[in-house]
């Protein structure tokens, strides 16, 4: 662990925590902003355009010298909180690192918005990139993790075209949080709090179970997905569904590399004076040029 990684993870305590309880999180709802700008950092590494798909913004960017490769990510925020600058942060390093085009879609957020409506949306945008570009990958950060998963299960399922890989970034993939699990590490997160998350998760399911794979698709079928890349820290509340994960996959004979960071907390690749952040960025980068 580096002294930077030790010292934002010392800080991040101080900062209040939305999912501390279903209250905590229901005011925090109240009190949510719209999503971030599209950053500098991304301007001067690719150019911007946006359109709607069902009634939804998505922005694309796109590098001054793309490999090919194109990349549909969905940010987290456990479903209830839209994009912020850290994931613009995040974006425009993978952009220059990989030379990738990105969608990202903007999805409707919860209560107002379900998982129901999230996956109508991805299914077009999917479907649009598929038709255009060669190499398509999923990924996304947290509640985004899961969607990516969810998402590969989906065209699988649907006989769509399979993404060429997955980049899973802490991903949240069973949004029922088993206390028993999750009784260790969530003495070590500074930033997750497993009573709020579940409200999240149930206010995303709408009409579906929580156990349903849309919803938490580590309970899906895990077999026949493609390579998949799991970035991910050990102080984060969402560690042990992490492993759960890999070891599954590995079970179902679907190739999958799980990176674990060693003090690292909830998405800390968004981080980008840490090292350790650097080191996941190139790993990213590798796994979207192969």
């Amino acid at each position: 662990m580096s002294l930077p990684l030790e010292a934002v993870r010392r800080l991040l305590p101080l900062l209040p925590r939305s999912t501390e309880s279903a209250l905590s999180l229901h005011q925090a709802i109240r009190s949510r902003k719209g999503e971030a700008p599209v950053t500098d950092a991304v301007r001067r590494v690719a150019t911007v355009a946006e359109r709607s798909v069902e009634g939804f913004r998505v922005v694309t960017l796109t590098p001054k010298r793309p490999s090919g490769a194109h990349l549909i990510y969905t940010h987290g925020g456990c479903y209830t909180f839209p994009l912020r600058g850290l994931h613009w942060g995040l974006l425009a390093r993978i952009v220059a690192a990989a030379r990738v085009s990105v969608d990202v879609p903007l999805y409707g957020l919860a209560p107002e918005h379900t998982a129901t409506d999230a996956y109508r949306l991805l299914d077009a945008v999917y479907d649009a990139a598929t038709a255009e570009h060669p190499r398509v990958f999923l990924g996304g950060d947290s509640a985004g993790g899961g969607l990516a998963l969810g998402q590969a299960q989906r065209y699988r399922d649907t006989g769509r075209p399979l993404p060429r890989g997955l980049v899973l970034i802490a991903p949240w993939l069973d949004v029922t949080l088993p206390p028993a699990q999750i009784a260790e590490v969530a003495a070590l997160d500074p930033l997750l709090a497993p009573d709020g998350l579940r409200e999240a998760g149930r206010l995303w399911a709408g009409d579906l179970d929580v156990r349903d794979p849309l919803v938490s698709p580590l309970h899906g079928d895990l077999g026949g997905l493609p390579p998949t890349l799991v970035v991910q820290g050990d102080h984060d509340l969402l560690h042990p569904d992490a492993v759960e994960l890999a070891r599954r996959m590995h079970a179902a004979g679907s190739p999958v590399e799980l990176r674990v960071t060693r003090g690292g907390f909830h998405v800390f690749p968004a981080v980008g004076a840490l090292p350790e952040s650097r080191l996941a960025v190139r790993r990213i980068a590798a796994a979207l040029r192969g």
